[in-house]
């Protein structure tokens, strides 16, 4: 149910992120903004990084590497850099994860308009069938959405999804929208808002796309996950597997065994 680990996300070329601080707690509602901006060392380091681990195979770890653009690499050559992060994460990942959706790199959601997500997923499904020729292992796509979305791009999305293959879906990154926390500290800030604020929209997502997909296309859950049984909502509305960064912070590691004690759809 849970995924053991998750690396990202990391572009093709290192880049320094956004101006610190860039990342805020609303200590009363559980909720965290932040505006990092893809920090980090590039692909080839990252990838390196965990080829030279052996603590997450040894534990039977599952490793998920997010990808995305360079915030100085325009829309129209977006899929020249997720093809380059796709190719060098491509023997050290369990699965991939093609982050369409993060509020912190200007345009980039402009790549989940639904003509643009599928161009850029029949070219990347034509880079995973040579990789998988080529290595001798398949690794599984996914795609990572807003919950920002409007129900007729959702169902957009949805057959955009099914026509084109898509091995997962991840519902659902942080949201621009902060009706949830108005007037509370921070709330004024730039970025993606994630935590118990996110948890009712993120859930309603996940539900929306399911209705569209069933079981063709498997969707991870995640948004707002503070309990147990907000993992067990995620599975009800039709998540296969459920991550959870917020609650983590808030709420530590009990909240992982709970999950796994209680969360499951049948308990």
């Amino acid at each position: 149910m849970c995924i053991r680990d998750r690396i990202g996300t990391i572009t093709p070329r290192p880049q320094p992120g956004n101006p610190q601080p860039r990342l805020f707690r609303i200590i009363d509602r559980e909720a965290i903004i932040n505006r990092m901006g893809f920090n980090n060392a590039g692909i080839e380091v990252g990838a390196s990084r965990v080829a030279a681990s052996r603590r997450f195979r040894k534990n039977g770890g599952i490793i998920g590497f997010n990808i995305g653009k360079n915030k100085l690499t325009p829309n129209e050559n977006a899929v020249d850099d997720y093809l380059a992060c796709l190719r060098g994460a491509w023997d050290v990942a369990d699965y991939i994860a093609v982050n369409l959706s993060s509020p912190n790199t200007p345009g980039l959601r402009d790549l989940q308009a639904a003509d643009e997500t599928a161009r850029l997923l029949e070219t990347l499904k034509q880079e995973q069938e040579k990789l998988t020729a080529t290595s001798g292992r398949r690794v599984p796509i996914a795609l990572k959405v807003a919950p920002d979305l409007e129900p007729s791009h959702i169902a957009d999305l949805a057959k955009v999804f099914l026509d084109g293959g898509l091995d997962g879906l991840i519902a659902t990154n942080t949201t621009i929208s902060r009706s949830e926390v108005a007037g509370c500290d921070y709330a004024s800030q730039a970025g993606g808002l994630s935590g118990a604020p996110l948890t009712s929209r993120s859930t309603e997502v996940i539900a929306a796309f399911h209705s569209h997909l069933g079981s063709e296309v498997p969707i991870i859950g995640v948004g707002g996950i503070m309990t147990a049984e907000d993992a067990r909502e995620k599975l009800k509305a039709g998540a296969k597997l459920v991550q959870l960064y917020t609650g983590f912070i808030y709420h530590g590691p009990p909240l992982i065994s709970e999950i796994l004690k209680t969360a499951s759809p049948s308990a």
